[in-house]
């Protein structure tokens, strides 16, 4: 059990660490970049900025060239220099972008805009104004207005500009926050929803444990169960041999100390099969042997 919220507090601090590197200090000039892309008909552009005489990267990501509004892609891709200019816009803002290219590359430096009528529609939600490095953030993983709305939808608490962030970080979008309430799942808190969708515990993923038996399943379960790749598969291998609808805790106990219907089979020898906490035992002593 230690183990498996060990990983899933790696995973949401994977989350988190996604959002925070898109909301670094950026009060320094942004800096771009743009290379080919290693995906065909893509551009990889790379926003930094100095710090103390350092180059940090905040953000790289691969777009189309139709993303970037204004972008002369003959002119970048052309030989030798010439200027340059595009503008990224999303619903939190817009960055505005000048420089040179040519050799399909360029280098240049950037503007952030925030969007006047989408901060205004966060107070509307009852969600505060977001801090330049928010909006930076905001833009950079592109949250939408359409989150917001299916957060109220879902009768979620208000979320803070990092909530949304960290949500989107982790693809909880509107159509995914439905597939949960159809389901009739609907985490108790923001936090919830986060580790849900980071764990990618999906509709489909809720669906399958139903049809195995297992309906109505608690959220901590189904953490639980997403957690150590628990599948309706992994059960049914142990009903085939004889374990008729184990518990989930028994489930996590088996799947955390990798004990297989193989290893029962090994164990029970063609003989009676043992319990699940005698089987625990046994793996646990002979993990204990291994190591020594």
């Amino acid at each position: 059990m230690t183990r498996m919220l060990a990983f899933v507090a790696a995973l949401l601090l994977t989350a988190i660490t996604v959002s925070s590197a898109c909301i670094a200090n950026i009060s320094a000039p942004l800096q771009f970049t743009i290379e080919p892309s290693r995906d065909a008909g893509s551009l990889q552009l790379r926003f930094k900025r100095d710090r103390n005489g350092h180059s940090e990267n905040t953000w790289d990501s691969s777009f189309r060239a139709t993303e970037l509004a204004g972008l002369d892609v003959a002119a970048l891709d052309g030989p030798g220099s010439r200027p340059i200019r595009f503008t990224l816009s999303r619903d939190a803002g817009r960055i505005d972008c000048v420089g040179n290219g040519g050799n399909a590359m360029a280098r240049g430096t950037c503007a952030m805009v925030p969007n006047a009528e989408f901060n205004r529609f966060l107070a509307d939600h009852g969600i505060g104004a977001p801090s330049e490095d928010e909006t930076f953030g905001m833009i950079a993983l592109n949250v939408r207005r359409e989150l917001v709305d299916a957060l109220a939808r879902a009768h979620y608490p208000t979320p803070s500009v990092e909530k949304l962030i960290e949500l989107t970080a982790v693809e909880a979008t509107p159509v995914y926050i439905g597939g949960l309430s159809a389901q009739g799942y609907r985490p108790k808190t923001l936090d919830g929803l986060v580790q849900f969708a980071a764990l990618k515990i999906t509709p489909d993923y809720i669906g399958s444990f139903v049809r195995a038996g297992y309906s109505n399943l608690p959220a901590d379960e189904l953490v639980e169960l997403k957690a150590l790749n628990i599948t309706p598969e992994f059960i049914a291998g142990f009903e085939r041999i004889g374990y008729g609808h184990l518990p989930v805790d028994t489930l996590v106990q088996l799947k955390a100390m990798d004990i297989t219907p193989d290893y029962v089979r090994a164990v029970a020898q063609g003989g009676a099969l043992p319990s699940p906490d005698h089987l625990v035992q046994l793996k646990a002593v002979s993990d204990d042997i291994r190591k020594r």
